[in-house]
């Protein structure tokens, strides 16, 4: 699960987290460890509940029905999965989603974000073992995921509060210079700009053909943003329009040409390097999962779970794939040499043939 998928959860359902069946099986899908002990969900075609984290294969939605309990589960004639072990949900492992959840909430719900030490008392656990059952739980850290969901409820309020001052210090801010100096870290540009959709943001793009089909490049004034690939250079566009529907949109120019055609002959051949400056834009998680990307050989692939160990956190290998998900610069953030740990391509945001064929050419050594 991604810090930024958990986040929504959070703000959506912190009333009332997974009380329909639609919220529930959203958690399936991505295995939200917020949900154990929750619920459990049964499959009719095989007679098995399981908790909502369980790796076993996702089963078809109309064969799921969901129960409060494992009780209830058994009581209708199903028997618990040997795999997840959803019966001792109640205990353990069980207790300590319910613990990491009901954090979620307080943190969800403050006016200011909660100290460690109160978030530890409320789990019923000492500072130090509720750190490392939340990192464990989510994949980050309790300050990270507060900062995260800070940073949600101030993209929310800039787009409903009468000032940028009040979606500040609604958003849990104590001080608006402490605020500033993060602004751009948290937002990717200035509140102002965030506010207004992009206004006033200065963007160049330019659309080509590759042989992995259409490409759109774009650049801030800080760098490449955004390196897109699809079948409809049209789609790309509006992908671009969709992110920043007030931003400046620029065709490129004669300069911005020519590092579009560095950034063509990089993706044809990524083993000549990308020697342009990057705009990275995302949570402070999903920056190191994208330095930790950057660092793998060209002609090699290693697994979420390679990658999960190498920024220090093993259990965060669905966060690192949310991460993965999440880079909008193909090939320069090399997430296409991710894989599974047998081996599997999985997915990839811009189709698994289009990984396919890098892993290939990079393998094979190509040159333009």
């Amino acid at each position: 699960m991604t810090l930024q998928a958990m986040t929504d959860e959070t703000m959506s359902g912190a009333r009332a987290p997974f009380a329909s069946a639609d919220a529930r099986w959203e958690a399936l899908l991505r295995r939200d460890p917020a949900a154990d002990g929750r619920f459990v969900t049964a499959v009719t075609s095989t007679g098995i509940y399981c908790r909502p984290t369980c790796p076993a294969r996702k089963p078809k939605r109309e064969n799921v029905r969901f129960y409060a309990t494992p009780a209830e589960a058994e009581a209708a004639g199903f028997r618990a999965c040997k795999r997840c072990r959803p019966e001792v949900a109640a205990t353990g492992g069980g207790r300590h989603a319910a613990a990491v959840a009901e954090a979620c909430r307080l943190i969800a719900e403050a006016e200011e974000i909660p100290s460690l030490d109160a978030l530890a008392q409320a789990a019923g656990m000492s500072r130090f073992h509720f750190h490392r059952v939340f990192k464990q739980a989510t994949g980050v850290t309790p300050k990270a995921y507060a900062t995260a969901q800070r940073a949600a409820r101030l993209r929310e309020g800039l787009g409903r509060s009468a000032t940028v001052t009040e979606a500040i210090y609604d958003a849990g801010f104590n001080s608006s210079s402490r605020f500033y100096a993060k602004s751009t870290e948290l937002l990717g540009m200035t509140p102002t700009a965030y506010r207004a959709g992009g206004a006033g943001t200065r963007i160049r793009f330019a659309v080509g053909q590759s042989s992995l089909g259409a490409i759109l490049a774009a650049a801030s004034d800080k760098g490449v943003c955004a390196i897109l690939l699809g079948d409809d250079a049209e789609a790309l566009v509006h992908t671009l329009q969709d992110s920043f529907p007030k931003a400046d949109l620029i065709g490129g120019d004669a300069a911005f040409e020519q590092w579009m055609a560095k950034i063509v002959g990089f993706v044809e051949a990524p083993g000549l390097g990308l020697d342009l400056p990057l705009d990275l834009r995302g949570t402070a998680f999903q920056q190191r999962v994208w330095r930790a990307l950057s660092e793998i050989p060209v002609g090699t692939t290693v697994s979420y779970t390679d990658i999960a160990r190498s920024i220090g956190q093993p259990k965060a290998v669905r966060a690192v794939a949310g991460a993965c998900a999440a880079n909008r610069l193909a090939v320069a953030i090399p997430c296409h040499r991710v894989v599974r740990s047998d081996g599997d391509l999985s997915g990839y945001r811009w189709g698994v043939e289009r990984k396919r064929a890098l892993l290939a050419r990079e393998a094979s050594g190509r040159q333009p």
